[in-house]
């Protein structure tokens, strides 16, 4: 087998680590040049990468603890106050944190941005997770409850926490788009496009949040509880293509394809996974799909 033909150095200022396994493919197999890869991104990476795989880690196991917490009581996995939110957000965040993390080494950014940009988003999906266990642990819900000050300071918090969240999205897919050579073009696209799926996320959750709020404020909170989540399935199909496209490029990088061959296919899957999202969308606004 061929080695693929990307590869990269300890000096590259992109930290590409995208094939740091790029002269073992072949010698040791391709099972184990990915695993070496992999590993890569924790050995090679910044600081405040490292760090962001492993808070992200931590929201995982948040996430997978609140899940066992269900199965073991047998409580509701319905409704505002589930501990299912608390679990969803770790589960979520983790992911989506690490994902970052991940996408963003490959991005053309100045250190002191780079740590500026990952640091907020950090912090905002810990805030964000812990402020949503916290309300679930009380029995009270997270978003669209301002029935005491803390509660709305809680809400308040959320918002804050989301709006943080979007800023560095709306930033890096901005850097996404910047031209970048030393990254092979089947990432660059697969990354730009997991990009836009996750501001059309972004786009759906603020819309669904300010709904409620909307409703909470007209005097309406239990509508909100009902119906401030309707546009979910949207949400949730469009929030992890940024990790499904680039994992795809990374996988493919490891077959002994030409480089054509490996953007043909991140463009076909690329389109097919928004159209996916399109058909769900309006399934979803159209009432054929439900939260």
């Amino acid at each position: 087998m061929k080695s693929p033909r990307y590869c990269s150095n300890r000096g590259n200022k992109l930290h590409n680590s995208f094939i740091i396994a790029c002269h073992t493919v072949g010698v040791v197999g391709t099972g184990e040049a990915m695993l070496v890869s992999l590993r890569s991104f924790w050995t090679r990476g910044r600081r405040i990468e490292r760090i962001g795989y492993a808070v992200g880690a931590l929201l995982l196991i948040s996430g997978i603890a609140h899940i066992a917490i269900l199965a073991v009581t047998g409580e509701s996995w319905v409704g505002p106050l589930s501990l299912r939110k608390p679990a969803t957000f770790g589960l979520s965040f983790g992911i989506t944190l690490v994902t970052i993390v991940w996408v963003t080494s490959f991005l053309p950014l100045a250190d002191r941005t780079r740590v500026a940009l990952l640091s907020i988003f950090t912090a905002a999906s810990v805030v964000e997770t812990a402020l949503v266990s916290l309300q679930a642990w009380r029995g009270v819900p997270s978003h669209f409850n301002v029935e005491t000050a803390f509660d709305a300071m809680v809400a308040r918090a959320l918002a804050v926490g989301g709006i943080a969240l979007v800023t560095v999205i709306v930033g890096l897919t901005a850097t996404a788009f910047r031209r970048n050579p030393a990254v092979p073009i089947s990432l660059r696209r697969a990354i730009q496009m997991g990009f836009v799926a996750l501001c059309i996320a972004m786009a759906t959750g603020a819309t669904m949040i300010a709904r409620g709020m909307l409703l909470v404020f007209a005097g309406h909170p239990t509508a909100a509880y009902a119906t401030g989540g309707a546009l979910k399935p949207t949400h949730a199909v469009t929030m992890h293509g940024i990790l499904v496209l680039p994992l795809l490029a990374w996988l493919l990088s490891f077959a002994d394809w030409s480089e054509r061959d490996r953007l043909r296919v991140v463009l076909l899957v690329s389109t097919a996974y928004l159209v996916l999202a399109g058909a769900i969308a309006i399934a979803n606004i159209t009432g054929l799909v439900e939260p």
